[in-house]
C-alpha cells in the first residue's frame, strides 16, 4: 500500500505547517482508505453538526481506533472494513448521505489525524456547506428573467 504511506507523509507534512494542501488532498483522493463497518453500513460520528465517516490509511491506525471504541473492540481483531479511495468517498459517498458530511482520517492518533470537510474545493460544491455564502445571493433581472450574481 505505497499510496497510503504517500498519504501519511503528505498529512504529516500538513500537520507540521508545510506541504502544500492541494496535493494533499490529490493523494487523498488517490489514496486506499480503511473505513470500518458496522450495522451494514459505514463507521461514522457527528460532531459539530457534520457527520464524519471515519477513514484510516493502514490497519495499524485502524487498530489504534478499534481500541478506543467498544463496538469495534468487542468485534475482536477481525474488524469488518471496507477499502475505498479517496475520490469515491468524496465524490459519491459523502453526497450519498444527504446531510453536510467528511472525512476524517486517523482520528486515533493525535498527531497523524487530519480533517476533510464538507466545503467547496473538497467535496463537490452541491452538497458544500457554506456554499450559498459563498456564491453570493442570486438576483433576478429585470431583462428577460436570467440570473445575474
Amino acid at each position: 500500500m505505497a499510496e497510503v504511506t504517500a498519504l501519511s507523509e503528505r498529512i504529516a507534512e500538513q500537520r507540521v505547517g508545510g506541504g502544500d494542501p492541494r496535493e494533499m488532498l490529490g493523494e487523498f483522493r488517490r489514496a486506499l482508505v480503511l473505513v470500518p463497518l458496522e450495522g451494514g453500513g459505514l463507521w461514522t460520528a457527528k460532531f459539530g453538526g457534520v457527520r464524519w465517516v471515519c477513514g484510516f490509511t493502514d490497519e495499524a491506525a485502524l487498530a489504534r481506533f478499534a481500541q478506543t471504541r467498544d463496538s469495534l473492540r468487542e468485534a475482536g481483531p477481525s474488524w469488518e472494513f471496507a477499502e475505498l479511495r479517496g475520490a469515491r468517498l468524496l465524490d459519491e459517498i459523502i453526497p450519498a448521505m444527504e446531510v453536510p458530511a467528511g472525512v476524517a482520517m486517523n482520528i486515533a492518533d493525535a498527531d497523524g489525524s487530519m480533517f476533510f470537510p464538507p466545503v467547496v474545493g473538497i467535496v463537490p460544491d452541491t452538497v458544500a456547506v457554506g456554499r450559498e455564502a459563498a456564491e453570493g445571493p442570486e438576483v433576478v433581472s429585470e431583462h428577460g428573467g436570467g440570473r445575474d450574481r
